[in-house]
């Protein structure tokens, strides 16, 4: 359950939306020294005084997505200003897909913080790791689009133009193969240019060649250099080796004293003369029997390792120089010698396929002509039908624009011819959106609007004539009622809640008749606390939202006509819901 206007509703009476922003904390910002605000689905107002501070909540999002660090924004005696946010991804797979890549993701919700220090530094964080403003950026447009009068305004962006475009013509199936084929163009380019970038591939294939004969004419196998190393290190201590077993087979034969396995069995004989008066004394005798057997072993292997060993200066020589070659190809091709033999192996496979190069690149020319026709062809149908969805989106938000009072006005989204050839993934055209705001005026970019108020609404009659069909889950609407009044401002709110019914819509207004169309309302105040103004943000119930719309009606001397009147709105808009 949920509550809304101090009425539990059932879920099923409430918009449906996925993703969403769940709750925004403030702390030590502008003029605000700590608030908290819980959002649900569906359309949301905030609305106060003149200069109560009612578009902070913009701000902080703008700060959340990016918006470069503002001192200023420090709550004055403060050192630093904390803002945080939380959404849910349901339904959202950009986000989900783009925080998983970046090893951000943190189950089905995500944390945002940022703070803005007094000093102008500034710091960020995603799901409590350590972010850069950037990344924040990355991440918020997938999240949270901002309309309003500043130059945070989301549709200001053509990338953006051309996304909603995609997303209100359903192009997805279009725009795949389109992405596919210059996906596959550009790797084919790729292969193209590093075959290129080798240089004269005969003159490669000859050094590799000689390179390889070098290393053939050496041992390269880890055991064999191991091997080689043991043999150089016994030639190289021959004569000690000599000495020491020569000593030892004297000692072990009697050579040099009473061979020990005499004084073995001279041992044995005693023991074995009093061996029945300890019977463990024959446990003594076995071993010290298999101690003479190893005396033996060990003494015939000491007779042939001294004759394998032998003083050759010449052989000695030969493996010196092994060694020393090993070394120098070491440090040619600067590996450890036991890295050698992987060495060899890899020149071996790039001269395989340099060998298959020339024709490698006269198959890349075919391949790459065909994936770039492959895209010209994918590319066309998308332009075809980009074309019919913004004839149609053209004439569903110009009829839009003039319901919110901009009678005369026109919308146009232009679809403008990318230059060059190259195959690009977006397609091969972008799109502009154009406006005129009055009747007889040229259509400008969008972005050129001087009127803010205009800009807002603009956007607005854009979003619903797109159905909220933009991937992104949030929007915040700044003032869009700014200039209007009565029935106009009436259809502003219907147009906001019906918005509303596919995406969460926060709004800030001033206008009774938008705010009385909210699911939910917070009311901004300011006050001033030892000598310094506050803003504090109220959740409203029932009664409280009759007496905000009420003061919106009727300024500061809320009478009984005003409360009745804002009974009024708000049942109407209850009607709807």
């Amino acid at each position: 359950m949920v509550e809304r206007d101090g009425v539990v509703l059932k879920p099923s009476c409430l918009p449906h939306n996925g993703g969403m922003l769940t709750r925004l904390s403030i702390r030590d910002f502008a003029v605000v020294s700590s608030t908290e605000m819980d959002f649900g689905p569906g359309m949301t107002v905030i609305s106060g005084e003149t200069g109560a501070g009612k578009s902070l909540l913009v701000d902080a999002l703008a700060f959340l997505s990016g918006q470069r660090a503002d001192s200023g924004m420090v709550r004055h005696g403060t050192e630093r200003a904390e803002l945080h946010a939380e959404f849910t991804l349901d339904d959202c797979p950009a986000a989900a897909d783009w925080l998983r890549e970046h090893e951000l993701d943190d189950g089905d919700t995500c944390q945002l913080r940022r703070t803005l220090r007094a000093d102008g530094g500034s710091r960020a964080w995603i799901n409590g790791r350590p972010a850069s403003i950037g990344q924040l950026g990355e991440l918020v447009a997938h999240l949270v689009q901002i309309h309003g009068q500043h130059e945070h305004q989301a549709l200001l962006s053509r990338p953006a133009q051309l996304a909603l475009l995609d997303a209100f013509g359903e192009h997805e199936p279009l725009l795949a193969p389109v992405r596919q084929a210059a996906a596959r163009w550009q790797a084919l380019q790729r292969e193209r240019e590093q075959l290129f970038a080798k240089g004269d591939v005969g003159e490669r294939i000859d050094w590799l060649q000689h390179q390889l004969q070098e290393l053939a004419a050496e041992p390269l196998a880890p055991d064999d250099i191991d091997t080689l190393i043991a043999s150089h290190r016994r030639h190289a201590h021959a004569a000690g080796l000599l000495e020491a077993c020569g000593q030892a087979l004297d000692t072990l034969s009697g050579d040099a004293g009473p061979a020990l396995s005499d004084q073995l069995q001279r041992v044995r004989h005693a023991l074995g003369k009093v061996s029945e008066h300890e019977p463990r004394l024959l446990e003594v005798d076995g071993m010290l029997d298999a101690a003479a057997i190893q005396l033996d072993e060990a003494g015939q292997l000491l007779e042939r390792i001294r004759e394998d060993l032998e003083m050759d200066p010449e052989q000695f020589q030969e493996l010196e120089r092994r060694l020393a070659r090993l070394h120098d190809l070491a440090r040619k091709h600067r590996v450890l010698p036991e890295q050698l033999q992987a060495t060899h192996d890899a020149l071996a496979e790039e001269l395989e396929l340099l060998r298959g190069a020339t024709d490698r690149l006269l198959r890349l020319d075919g391949e790459i002509a065909a994936a770039a026709h492959a895209w010209s062809q994918a590319a066309t149908d998308l332009r075809k039908a980009r074309e019919r969805t913004a004839r149609r989106l053209s004439d569903d938000t110009s009829t839009l624009i003039g319901e919110l009072g901009m009678g005369g006005g026109r919308f146009q989204a232009e679809l403008q011819p990318q230059p060059g050839t190259t195959p690009d993934p977006q397609g091969s055209e972008r799109v502009e959106f154009l406006v005129s705001a009055n009747a007889g005026q040229p259509p400008r970019p969008l972005r050129k609007v001087a009127s803010g108020g205009e800009l807002a609404r603009i956007s607005l009659a854009i979003e619903v004539a797109a159905l909220g069909k933009d991937a992104v889950p949030s929007m915040v609407f700044d003032e869009v009622d700014t200039g209007i009044g009565g029935a106009v401002a009436a259809i502003v709110g219907r147009k906001l809640r019906e918005l509303g019914r596919t995406r969460q819509v926060l709004c800030v207004t001033h206008l009774p008749q938008v705010a009385a169309q909210g699911h939910a309302h917070y009311r901004v105040s300011k006050a001033a606390n030892d000598g310094l103004t506050e803003s504090a943000v109220r959740q409203l119930d029932a009664a409280g939202r009759t007496e905000e719309v009420a003061r919106m009606l009727g300024g500061v001397e809320v009478g009984a006509e005003a409360r009745a009147a804002a009974r009024k709105l708000l049942k109407d808009a209850g009607a709807t819901r």
